[in-house]
């Protein structure tokens, strides 16, 4: 089979395309064929070096958090051949080889088996990044999110962003607030229907928030950008609101007010993709797909890419930010 893999850290030019063997079920393993892969900042932040060691198998590594694809052996997993999964084991691409190759052996506990309602991408497009999972999971666990209550998720473009924007209107928030960079893109983000973007061409986030907030601010922060917007996002909070930071592509450092804590008895909380049981991340996935059925939201898929182009579409993501995911295609699907 064709796989992608590095064998050392540095730019996307360390993505190759190699021959490699289908690998070998263990007990109680399926073997999926998979036909749509995801591409995340993760993937970026491993292959380039930028990831504690101690979380990173030894190399070659093979990128890839998660994946759509067939059961081609079910082997003694108790699913079906031919079943269509989600494949999201944890640790993917990072302590263990990942998505992005034509066959990948998994347990049944991290395969989610999927109606025929849905179709490849859209699955995909709501693993990518783990964005829509993550919203659910921070706002649901972390925050306790009340219908009712309002959330600022900065980068209406990215996985968290947007996956927070939909699964927020979900659980019945009275107002989503995201930021986008350019005019352009706040122009694509509003005709795609999301209403409150601060174009932060325009204005701070601090001023775009207090406007359309009246001055109260958010009850929940959930922060995917942080660096220079770090200050801002804190200030956003509304009295006891919560921030959860749960990622960082704009970089790890930011400056903050302590008063925005202390004066707003405001709680700051970490987001980890494993600090959850496996049961309520595995409930939160088929809410998802539930939700996907029931055609609440439809995940904007940017580009495709077949897997030989790999590089690029890690490149693209990463450098050209698009309004939307990036999938990698491996085949006929549907």
């Amino acid at each position: 089979m064709h796989g992608i893999q590095y064998r050392e850290h540095g730019g996307y030019d360390k993505l190759r395309l190699v021959e490699m063997e289908v690998p070998e079920p263990l007990p109680g393993q399926a073997l999926v064929r998979v036909t749509v892969g995801t591409v995340s900042p993760l993937d970026d932040t491993v292959r380039a070096g930028r990831m504690s060691p101690a979380l990173c198998k030894p190399l070659p590594i093979v990128p890839g958090g998660a994946a759509v694809g067939v059961v081609v052996d079910a082997g003694a997993s108790g699913l079906t051949e031919g079943a269509r999964v989600a494949i999201n084991g944890q640790g993917r691409g990072l302590s263990t080889d990942g998505t992005w190759r034509e066959y990948v052996a998994e347990y049944p506990e991290a395969l989610t088996p999927l109606p025929g309602e849905v179709g490849d991408r859209q699955v995909a497009a709501i693993l990518a990044g783990a964005g829509y999972s993550t919203a659910y999971l921070a706002l649901t666990e972390l925050a306790g999110f009340r219908p009712g209550q309002s959330i600022l998720a900065p980068g209406i473009g990215g996985a968290v962003g947007m996956g927070a924007a939909h699964v927020a209107a979900q659980l019945g928030a009275s107002m989503v607030i995201s930021t986008a960079g350019r005019t352009d893109k706040a122009e694509q983000a509003r005709a795609a229907g999301f209403d409150n973007i601060i174009d932060l061409s325009q204005e701070s986030l601090r001023e775009g928030v207090a406007r359309l907030t009246e001055g109260r601010g958010v009850d929940v922060v959930l922060d995917g950008v942080a660096g220079p917007l770090l200050g801002d996002a804190l200030a956003a909070l509304a009295h006891g609101g919560n921030y959860i930071a749960v990622g960082y592509s704009g970089g790890t450092r930011g400056t903050v007010d302590v008063t925005d804590l202390i004066w707003k008895t405001a709680r700051v909380h970490g987001y980890k993709f494993d600090m959850f049981p496996a049961d309520v991340t595995r409930a939160a996935r088929q809410t998802l797909v539930d939700w996907l059925v029931e055609k609440r939201f439809e995940p904007i898929v940017a580009r495709e890419f077949p897997l030989a182009q790999a590089a690029e579409a890690q490149r693209h993501l990463i450098e050209d930010r698009p309004f939307g995911r990036v999938l990698l295609t491996m085949g006929a699907r549907d």
